[in-house]
């Protein structure tokens, strides 16, 4: 499958006279909504005053050739910020959000119908809506937004200059691997479900002792699912959270399916790119094409360096039908997960299933578009960070493993 494309890309615009009667219908629609939307139940809590109205956003300069938008909510007072464990939600106007007008919503729709299939009590109400709207033009979509979901800037609790106000944007894929349903040549790397006793102790075993204890090796017998030939695709496999694998049966015949998350040791997660560095063999390209190269030139640093995490995830498998084949695994929200429409967040700073505007510019890639906040991770703490869903296979991790990049996160929340 073609990777999904990274950059945002335009819309053709709907006629003057049709969009003046789809704004009219909206704008008639939420004026008798937005009461019943004032009552409403929300996963977070207003603070005590509204707060006041934060400077402006750059946005893109505006097509000429195209009617201003009006958005109905412009009519109305901001309402108060809202607050989470971990984030303060500042209400902002829609022209604050970069690139929205440019934005092929149309694709992320997708995304949105998936959170709908898992909703939040917050959003249950408003997705019969937005299937309804799956077939509709962007530009029907864009003003259904407007008139029903409120944005705001997502900011640290002690606000925007505090640590972490930047935000950071880093970005994960599904990788895709060769395996071997059993042990062979060149195929001896296992990648294990999981073990009786995991529950049995807390912490389990670490990435070496699996190796070294023979109480721990005696555990894991017979709990291989597949076998890969390198320890590093199984490394990564392990850090993804779940993978792609060409599984070659015992009978020579091959079928792909998805090895997906299933537990871990208990251990904590350590960068295994920063022992590299902390070691002095790697400098600037902290990336997996980088890691490789320094392994491959340094082969009796490789189990060391495999075992300076000791954090190991098991596997389940799950069989892919075409259907299947067309997402990603399914994430903490419980939906699978859309390439470049998906994003892990913190679920104390942004609730699973919330739309969100995402902007992030850098030497990787310029992306303002509309995402889906759908899963989460272990390093995705904090309110204005994000992981966004590359994707699968070579290229996703070619993106994947280079971005890094200042993030600005804006949820859009009912009125």
């Amino acid at each position: 499958m073609v990777h999904h494309t990274i950059s945002p890309s335009s819309n053709n615009a709907p006629s003057a006279s049709s969009k003046i009667t789809v704004m009219n219908r909206l704008f008639r629609f939420f004026c008798a909504a937005c009461i019943v939307g004032m009552l409403a139940s929300c996963a977070v809590r207003p603070t005590p005053q509204p707060a006041p109205l934060p400077p402006s956003v750059p946005t893109s300069p505006p097509d000429a050739s195209m009617p201003p938008v009006v958005d109905p909510g412009d009519m109305l007072p901001l309402p108060a910020a809202r607050q989470t464990a971990r984030s303060r939600w500042v209400p902002v106007r829609w022209a604050e959000l970069p690139g929205f007008e440019q934005d092929s919503l149309d694709e992320a729709w997708n995304a949105f119908i998936k959170s709908c299939e898992r909703p939040g009590t917050t959003f249950a109400r408003l997705c019969s809506e937005v299937r309804r709207l799956s077939l509709s033009t962007a530009e029907e979509q864009r003003l259904w937004l407007r008139a029903r979901l409120q944005p705001y800037r997502v900011e640290p609790l002690g606000g925007p200059s505090a640590p972490g106000g930047d935000g950071l944007l880093t970005s994960y894929f599904e990788p895709v691997y060769d395996a071997s349903r059993v042990a062979r040549p060149g195929f001896g790397v296992p990648i294990y479900r999981v073990p009786p006793t995991l529950a049995q102790r807390k912490p389990w075993f670490t990435r070496q002792e699996m190796d070294l204890l023979p109480e721990a090796r005696a555990q894991l017998a017979g709990q291989e699912l597949v076998w890969l030939a390198d320890p590093l695709d199984a490394l990564i496999l392990q850090i993804q959270g779940s993978g792609r694998v060409r599984v070659q049966e015992a009978d020579g015949s091959q079928r792909m399916v998805r090895l997906a998350f299933a537990a871990t040791n208990d251990q904590p997660y350590r960068s295994p790119g920063k022992w590299l560095i902390d070691q002095g063999l790697l400098r600037g390209d902290a990336t997996w094409p980088g890691i490789r190269n320094v392994l491959l030139a340094n082969p009796q640093r490789q189990q060391d360096f495999l075992w300076s995490n000791p954090r190991m995830v098991f596997f389940r498998e799950e069989a892919m039908s075409p259907l299947d084949a067309q997402f990603g695994p399914r994430g903490a929200q419980g939906v699978p997960l859309t390439p470049g429409r998906s994003i892990a967040v913190d679920p104390q700073s942004i609730p699973y299933g919330t739309p969100v505007w995402m902007a992030s510019q850098g030497p990787v890639a310029n992306l303002q578009r509309l995402v889906l906040a759908q899963d989460t991770g272990s390093a995705i703490v904090g309110a204005v960070r994000a992981d966004y869903f590359a994707g699968w296979g070579p290229e996703a991790g070619e993106f994947a493993g280079r971005m890094k990049q200042p993030l600005k996160l804006w949820v859009l929340w009912p009125r």
